[in-house]
């Protein structure tokens, strides 16, 4: 992706939704029993607080946010995906097709014959134009905290009659995170999570700053947000300079690619606590903004990050 297309999509994400995610990553286990159609029919309760009904299992679903596919197909709803949007990249098997989360065509997702669509943002009138020819739409819209991604999952489980997988998930996910974070020092060090060179970023008001926070970790951009921000400020390098991280995290290592070398690579950043110690993290930019199973990858890097620089 072209770091101007990155412009655009994070400008995107600050007027609707930022991003359209081990062993919480694996199937439904093999020998399970199917899902069950006494389940069905089933009224959701969206997170917009809109009820959402859905007669029958779903076998033609169609998925327009890349954090709901990988979530689909780790609780084992994967065979009943007939299409995803074209940034719905992990994992390799999903259907991926043109369709477009950030642009929905309503015509081009019926053409699928769906009879579930879940999307992450209500883009040019998506949910009313499926609605208008009968085709339930489940919004999942951006994650604000676990607990939040968590009752998506379920409500993901319920939608697809994949109830105890996903409960499942959510199970091992919250165990998960709860023994790396228990095993991890908490001390107060100051973090730069970078969404790109020009120093877009994260708050700790957004879900991967409320992961950190999950480590006492102090987050160098809480003082730039404003409400038009939506928390993802861009910095001044003087800001950051004067801030003086003890941690870098870069979320830009496939959009821009960003590494150790290029960060250290900038004029001046050689005088960065966070540079002189070797503490600048390379992360997946899809794990880090989505709020999808593998998230537990991103809280095992940031422990082991914090361990490093807390030693």
């Amino acid at each position: 992706m072209s770091l101007g297309r990155r412009a655009s999509t994070l400008m995107l994400s600050l007027l609707t939704v930022f991003t359209l995610v081990s062993c919480a990553t694996r199937e439904q286990p093999a020998g399970s029993a199917p899902p069950s159609q006494s389940a069905f029919p089933v009224t959701l309760t969206a997170p917009d607080g809109k009820q959402v009904v859905i007669e029958r299992q779903p076998a033609r679903i169609v998925s327009l946010s890349p954090t709901a596919t990988e979530v689909l197909f780790t609780i084992g709803a994967g065979k009943q995906v007939v299409a995803v949007d074209d940034q719905s990249n992990h994992p390799a098997e999903a259907p991926r097709t043109q369709l477009s989360g950030f642009k929905p065509n309503v015509e081009a997702i019926t053409r699928q014959n769906p009879d579930l669509v879940v999307v992450a943002a209500d883009l040019n009138d998506v949910v009313g134009g499926l609605t208008a020819v009968k085709i339930p739409v489940l919004l999942l819209p951006t994650a604000r905290t676990l607990d939040d991604a968590y009752a998506q999952w379920t409500l993901l489980g319920q939608a697809t009659g994949q109830v105890p997988a996903a409960d499942d998930l959510v199970r091992r996910t919250r165990d998960g995170i709860k023994q790396i974070v228990d095993g991890t020092p908490k001390k107060p060090l100051k973090y730069y999570h970078e969404l790109g060179p020009d120093l877009y970023t994260a708050t700790s008001g957004t879900f991967v700053g409320r992961v950190y926070g999950l480590f006492g970790l102090v987050n160098v951009a809480d003082p730039a947000d404003t409400p038009a921000t939506g928390g993802y400020p861009q910095l001044g390098q003087q800001a950051l300079f004067q801030a003086n991280p003890d941690l870098i995290f870069l979320a830009d290592t496939k959009c821009c690619a960003q590494t150790v070398e290029t960060v250290r690579a900038r004029p001046q950043w050689s005088t960065l606590t966070a540079v002189q110690r070797n503490n600048i993290v390379a992360l997946d930019d899809d794990i880090a903004s989505r709020w999808g199973p593998r998230i537990l990858d991103l809280v095992t890097q940031v422990s082991g990050a914090v361990k490093r620089a807390a030693g």
